[in-house]
């Protein structure tokens, strides 16, 4: 099992803190860290401090964690797989997601519908160019040259680079089945170690069913690390954002991740949270949000504690670990992730991996 850690999302950039953010990232990669992977939403973006990352780590894989693919063509995207791979000389992993309707119709004036088919187009896309080939492709949202007009199929001048590994977040049963159909990880939200079948099960159907080996996929998932003895004390200030991400990440008829947790075992659970979210009583909402589910979804409490928790994703079928460590100053956030980074070691000795 690996350690991976990601930086910016929302709220990333309304503190020009970016030095802070690199010393805390540089220090990861000494403690073992294996990948780390930028966010975007309504932030920064996923690129431009990934490659000011590979210019000051040396051996840490790094990820777009993820591309959202309507705010980018998908020849685009392929040029910047390319650069960030040349760059960091191929320890770049291409993270793709279809992101969710506010923010698609909302910041980037594209419809949000047949995200699947955009999603399978922009990556079928994509591999032609790594391949070095032509690039021609007639889809429902790309076609290529665009017909009656002056362009012709071109090839991008970058030397082709078919090694590029691509990540998919998903998390719709059909979306997750395509994952395992071309994918060659996945940036996995909304995990439940208890209800693996909700999520990586629909994966490794998908790889099964196009004759790909399900365990040549990487599966990531995980949550925030915090040390304690008092788990109410370390639940709580979680509520309001699990509550945030049931009743908020999506419109009414489209939240992935409320679905996702339903599949999981959750289901009345998120969908009373999302009603009363939505009705505007979030106080109520957050009140609501299992404990189990924060526990579940979380690395919470003493190293034993935490170790349980760490061996409960392994045995769901988790290859990569995703961590966020917490604390009140770097020093203690560094302090979570040496502690979570020893248990996995610990963890992945019991297996005999060093």
């Amino acid at each position: 099992m690996k350690v991976s850690i990601a930086y910016g999302g929302p709220a990333s950039g309304k503190k020009r803190d970016w030095d802070q953010q690199v010393e805390f990232l540089r220090e990861a990669e000494q403690m073992g860290v294996d990948i780390i992977w930028s966010a975007e939403a309504w932030g920064m973006d996923g690129v431009s401090t990934l490659a000011y990352l590979a210019a000051v780590t040396k051996n840490v894989q790094l990820g777009t964690g993820i591309l959202q693919i309507s705010a980018r063509t998908p020849v685009m995207t392929a040029m910047t797989a390319l650069s960030l791979a040349a760059i960091s000389d191929d320890r770049f992993i291409l993270g793709l997601g279809v992101s969710g309707p506010q923010v698609v119709e909302g910041l980037h004036g594209v419809r949000f519908k047949q995200p699947l088919t955009r999603l399978r187009e922009t990556v079928d896309i994509v591999k032609q160019a790594f391949a070095g080939e032509k690039i021609s492709y007639e889809g429902s949202h790309h076609v290529l040259p665009l017909p009656g007009g002056e362009g012709k199929a071109l090839r991008l001048a970058q030397p082709a680079n078919e090694q590029i590994p691509i990540w998919l977040a998903t998390l719709g049963p059909k979306s997750l089945g395509y994952t395992g159909e071309v994918a060659d990880g996945w940036v996995g939200t909304s995990f439940v170690p208890s209800a693996s079948h909700a999520t990586i099960g629909y994966i490794k159907a998908g790889a099964g069913g196009a004759g790909r080996d399900p365990n040549s996929l990487e599966y990531q998932a995980g949550g925030a690390v915090q040390f304690g003895e008092d788990i109410d004390e370390l639940v709580a200030p979680r509520r309001s954002g699990v509550a945030f991400t049931l009743g908020a990440m999506g419109s009414s008829t489209a939240n992935f991740y409320n679905d996702a947790y339903r599949r999981g075992g959750f289901e009345e659970e998120a969908l009373e949270v999302q009603r009363l979210w939505i009705s505007g009583d979030r106080e109520k909402a957050a009140q609501l949000v299992p404990p189990e589910l924060i526990l579940q979804t979380n690395f919470l409490g003493s190293p034993v504690q935490v170790t349980q928790r760490v061996r409960s994703y392994r045995e769901a079928g988790v290859t990569v670990l995703r961590v966020q460590p917490e604390g009140a100053d770097a020093q203690e956030r560094l302090d979570s992730l040496g502690g979570i980074v020893d248990i996995v070691r610990a963890v992945n000795r019991e297996q005999g991996i060093l």
